[in-house]
C-alpha cells in the first residue's frame, strides 16, 4: 500500500458509510411522500428498466475490458455503470412519489417466484451501495489487490440487481394500470 492510497482511502471511508447509511434511508422517506396534484410518471418503469438492462451490459463489458487488460476502458465502463445506477434511483424514487405501488397479479408459481425475486432484489440492492463504493475507493486509490479481492464479490451481486430489475419490470409490467 502506498501512503497517497492510505490517505485516500481514509479520506473517502466517512463518505462510504454515510452514503451506505444515507441512501437507504432518504430512498424509504421519500417512498412515503406522495406529491399531490402530480400525472403518475408512467413513462419511467420502462426507461429506468431500460437502464437496468444497459447497466447491466456496462457492466459485461467492462467485465471484458479488465480481463483484457484495459484499465482506462474499464474505469470509463465502471464509472458509466455508477452513473446509470444513479440516474435509475432519481427515477425510480420519482416514479414512487408520484404513483400508488401496483400490486402484483400474478397467480401459481408464479407469484412466489416474483416475490423472491423482488426481495432479492431490494436486499442486495441496499447491501450494494457500501461494495460498489468501497470497490471504486480501492480502485482510485491503487490498491488493485484489494480492489480485486471485493470486485470478485460486487460484480455478481451487481449484475444480479440488473438483470433482476428488468424481470422484476418484465413480470410486473401487465398490472400497471
Amino acid at each position: 500500500m502506498n501512503r497517497r492510497g492510505e490517505l485516500i482511502t481514509k479520506k473517502y471511508t466517512p463518505w462510504v458509510w454515510t452514503l451506505s447509511i444515507a441512501i437507504p434511508i432518504v430512498v424509504v422517506i421519500l417512498f412515503m411522500i406522495k406529491i399531490p396534484n402530480v400525472k403518475p410518471l408512467t413513462f419511467l418503469p420502462p426507461t429506468y428498466a431500460t437502464i437496468n438492462a444497459i447497466t447491466a451490459l456496462v457492466l459485461v463489458f467492462a467485465y471484458i475490458a479488465i480481463k483484457k487488460k484495459k484499465m482506462i476502458l474499464h474505469e470509463r465502463l465502471m464509472k458509466i455503470a455508477i452513473s446509470l445506477s444513479v440516474v435509475f434511483l432519481a427515477m425510480y424514487v420519482a416514479y414512487h412519489m408520484t404513483s400508488n405501488p401496483t400490486p402484483y397479479g400474478g397467480q401459481g408459481i408464479l407469484r412466489p417466484i416474483y416475490y423472491f425475486i423482488l426481495i432479492s432484489h431490494i436486499l442486495l440492492s441496499v447491501g450494494i451501495i457500501p461494495m460498489v463504493l468501497v470497490t471504486y475507493v480501492r480502485a482510485i486509490s491503487n490498491f488493485f489487490e484489494n480492489h480485486k479481492k471485493i470486485a470478485r464479490y460486487t460484480f455478481p451481486i451487481w449484475m444480479y440487481i440488473a438483470v433482476t430489475g428488468v424481470i422484476v419490470y418484465l413480470m410486473i409490467s401487465p398490472y400497471y394500470a
